[in-house]
């Protein structure tokens, strides 16, 4: 295995899991907040390594996500896409990746102030997006995605050197008790769990279709949970889930009737771009993980609406 002694949180090394304190703060600026938040907000993202943010968007911005939702799922050739990933056993499209690049109004998205300025925030830095992606979660058929901190899979996969990215989820359905809901572990962000297990060649193939490495220790997620309990944020679609890089999330498999839809956006500090994996493989492709031509994201201007009347896909699947 390639184990780097200054590695601050060395993970799949050791035939034991850890427990390593977070090294990196979790709120970067200081001083006012920037709106939408209030200082009671960041305080609790501080705290509990997420923020829930009741319907920011609107009916009509819903109407549009929906549409592109739908486009996208349905493009041609979309099953062999390499952005696509599909469910292990229904073949249902499961998750596609770089929708910043393959939709226009997701580029629009993931600059809209209202989101990317609460990044920036947060961040204390410019930002980019190191990873963007749908997670369908059709009903009946839509499968779990097992615990995990996306930073450990960030940091060993992708070479994210420090916790310094938020991710941000816009509930493009409902998201309630019965359709398969996101588990969060408030306070687990405070905490990097070390995982077993060397990273197989190419294993994002099978990770994004069902994560087997990686996945911590659950005697370790037992004593989070004890400690930091378990919340699941529901809410309309429309509302907005901020959480830290490190928070540890999962969420079971949704036999409702009913699909769980989302929309991600991944945004990492400029000074925190990717370099070499921590673990001992090549990296993960760019539409997974960015690597190259990063620049700053710049918020909508007045005059660059978020909803436009003509919707495209920025290139086709």
């Amino acid at each position: 295995m390639n184990y780097c002694p200054t590695d601050p949180y060395p993970s799949r090394v050791s035939d034991a899991p850890g427990m390593i304190k977070r090294q990196d703060p979790v709120v970067y600026s200081e001083g006012q907040p920037p709106a939408p938040l209030n200082r009671e907000q960041v305080q609790s993202y501080e705290e509990n390594g997420f923020l829930f943010l009741d319907s920011l968007f609107s009916a009509e911005e819903l109407t549009a996500f929906a549409k592109e939702l739908n486009r996208l799922s349905t493009l041609k050739d979309v099953r062999s896409a390499p952005e696509s990933v599909l469910e292990p056993d229904s073949g249902e499209v499961r998750s596609i990746f770089r929708v910043h690049e393959l939709s226009e109004l997701f580029a629009r998205l993931a600059r809209d102030p209202r989101v990317l300025n609460v990044a920036r925030h947060i961040l204390g830095d410019e930002v980019y997006i190191h990873q963007s992606r749908i997670n369908y979660k059709s009903g009946f058929k839509g499968r779990d995605f097992q615990w995990h901190s996306d930073f450990e899979t960030w940091h060993t996969e992708d070479g994210m050197p420090r916790m310094r990215a938020v991710s941000m989820s816009v509930l493009l359905t409902d998201n309630n008790e019965h359709n398969g809901p996101l588990f969060l572990i408030p306070g687990s962000h405070n905490t990097y769990v070390s995982c077993v297990g060397e990273t197989p060649k190419d294993n994002y193939k099978k990770s994004l279709r069902k994560q087997e490495i990686g996945v911590p220790d659950e005697v370790y997620l037992k004593l989070m949970t004890d400690q930091g309990g378990l919340v699941a944020p529901k809410g309309p679609a429309g509302s907005v889930l901020f959480f830290d890089c490190n928070t540890m999330h999962g969420s079971p498999s949704n036999i409702s009737p009913y699909p769980r839809s989302n929309v991600f956006m991944v945004y990492n500090a400029l000074s925190n771009g990717v370099r070499d994996p921590f673990g001992s493989q090549r990296p993960r492709p760019g539409f997974i993980a960015t690597r190259d031509h990063i620049q700053a994201l710049n918020p909508l201007g007045d005059d660059e609406p978020l909803i436009q009347k003509t919707q495209g896909s920025a290139r086709a699947a």
